[in-house]
């Protein structure tokens, strides 16, 4: 991980550019982003954030600027660190506050969360929300998909309502969807995250995105971790306490209604009428937080609010998100603590699971778009209308276990299975060698079939593996690595190298090739006593 402080070479950059620092400096009141600048018809180039994180960074001593890693095409990450005496980890750490991470732009075509972060910067900087920082430290990175986001198009999402002047694709420059990469780390830059979430530890991380879909009443809907291993205080916290609680602030101080994600039945779904959410596979950023035993947090601005709207939206949500979470300081940290400290060892998780009917009908507010002109493609764009109604509908919003496994003693990866262990080290995940071959009474996992999808995702085959576990004795070779389960990311490690996982290395098929033929699944575990 790389760190940088802006410095006075910057100064030259920006005059050279047109770019007036004193006046930026001077009044930052007078620093605005480019969506605010272009009357919201545009938004921020890589280069406009990178100009305006610089300037704060600049202007203010509270406001630290770094990298936290850099892009496929070798763009830097910008991290802003507030609440710290300067940017790198052991700073951060040394507070011995909450440490909260808030990201934009993972899809950057969903740009609302990169502009909002611009402005809560500049907000604090002018010395607005400086007591978040009593209880908190705040790491904020407002683009993290930086390649994709220059590959403006007005065709990106078509009927989206604005930035009218056009906005980033949705993968990276690899054609990778960022948030479905958390799990196989395919992409440098799920990388660069998972290596901020192992030398910063945040207990909060929230990500910003841009819904579209059914049309809803909801300025905002939002998500927990899905994925039932989730620990149940987290879950209950979330769903009980925190997001009821910004869901009333904000009716109160803005009239806007937001609620749990979800849409309609899609297309070719066969489901009934009801407001179902999407995925607890932890490929995605809020529910891989959950299995990190960390407060993860989505939110989704609704595609046909004006573009303006939805980044305030987003930016009243972020407010609120940070100021419970500086209330509830010493709650979060101990329920992140207990689910750190807890051992699964011999508890039973889920491997695989589905969507789980509400026990009642719940009230859902539905709206109503019309159609516009983007007067600048000459595209269909769809605006919201102020209209709200009452649909009485059952609520898919959770997830039950499908199949589930028993949390073994410790794992044990041959030292041929080079891919699997680089994954293994970039998750933080605790692991030793063996120094010297060792005999050990063992299971081992008997493959009876793999089905294999019928077309590549994200460049990989994906896998569903049948079969059972039986005992052996086995001769394990010098270098092979150990992998215990008394450790804070055991949830993680059970569900990366379980085989019947449906987002472990199997499904992902990471393994050395030759796995899916073999009788045995390569991987060894030692069961719980």
């Amino acid at each position: 991980m790389r760190y940088f402080k802006a410095t006075s070479w910057l100064t030259a950059l920006f005059c050279a550019i047109g770019f007036s620092v004193y006046g930026q400096t001077g009044d930052l009141q007078n620093l605005k982003t480019r969506a605010e600048k272009s009357g919201y018809e545009e938004t921020s180039s890589y280069q406009d954030v990178m100009d305006f994180v610089n300037v704060l960074a600049i202007a203010s001593d509270v406001v630290h600027l770094t990298s936290f890693g850099k892009t496929v095409e070798g763009r830097d990450l910008p991290l802003i660190v507030l609440g710290a005496k300067d940017a790198t980890p052991e700073a951060v750490l040394a507070e011995n506050k909450v440490r909260a991470y808030v990201q934009g732009n993972i899809h950057a075509g969903e740009v609302c969360g990169k502009e909002a972060l611009q402005m809560f910067l500049r907000e604090y900087a002018l010395g607005q929300h400086r007591a978040l920082t009593d209880s908190l430290v705040l790491l904020i990175a407002p683009i993290y998909n930086a390649d994709g986001n220059e590959r403006v198009d007005l065709k990106n999402r078509p009927r989206q309502h604005g930035p009218l002047k056009g906005m980033g694709q949705r993968p990276n420059a690899q054609n990778y969807d960022l948030n479905r990469d958390h799990m196989k780390l395919d992409s440098p830059e799920a990388h660069a995250l998972v290596g901020l979430f192992n030398a910063y530890d945040p207990q909060v991380i929230m990500d910003l995105h841009t819904t579209n879909g059914s049309y809803h009443a909801y300025h905002l809907t939002y998500a927990s971790p899905l994925n039932p291993n989730t620990p149940e205080k987290i879950d209950a916290f979330l769903r009980e306490k925190w997001l009821p609680a910004i869901t009333r602030d904000i009716k109160q101080k803005y009239g806007w209604n937001y609620y749990y994600y979800g849409n309609l039945p899609w297309r070719g779904m066969n489901a009934e009428r009801g407001w179902y959410t999407f995925d607890h596979r932890p490929r995605f950023n809020n529910n891989y937080a959950g299995l990190r035993n960390r407060f993860g947090i989505l939110s989704e601005a609704y595609s046909y609010a004006t573009f303006e709207d939805r980044v305030k939206a987003t930016l009243y949500f972020v407010q609120d998100v940070l100021a419970f979470a500086h209330g509830h300081a010493s709650e979060i940290r101990a329920i992140a603590a207990e689910a750190d400290r807890q051992n699964l060892i011999g508890t039973t998780l889920a491997l695989r699971a589905q969507m789980a009917k509400s026990g009642q009908p719940v009230d859902i507010l539905m709206g109503e778009v019309v159609e516009e002109k983007n007067p600048y493609s000459g595209e269909v764009i769809l605006r919201r209308q102020d209209v709200s109604r009452v649909e009485k509908m059952y609520e898919y919003g959770t997830f039950s276990p499908t199949l589930t496994g028993i949390v073994p003693e410790a794992y044990f990866i041959p030292p041929t299975q080079n891919a699997v262990l680089a994954l293994v080290e970039a998750h933080g995940i605790r692991h030793e060698k063996l120094d010297a071959a060792q005999i050990l009474a063992l299971e081992q996992f008997r493959i009876d079939s793999v089905q294999v999808g019928r077309r590549p995702f994200q460049g990989h085959e994906q896998a569903t593996v049948s079969g059972s576990y039986e005992k052996t004795n086995i001769e394990l070779p010098a270098g092979t690595v150990k992998v215990p389960l008394d450790q804070p990311l055991a949830r993680l490690v059970f569900y990366l190298l379980e085989p019947q996982s449906d987002d472990g290395v199997a499904a992902w098929d990471l393994l050395e090739p030759g796995w899916r033929e073999a009788q045995d699944y390569p991987i060894l575990r030692d069961p719980a006593k």
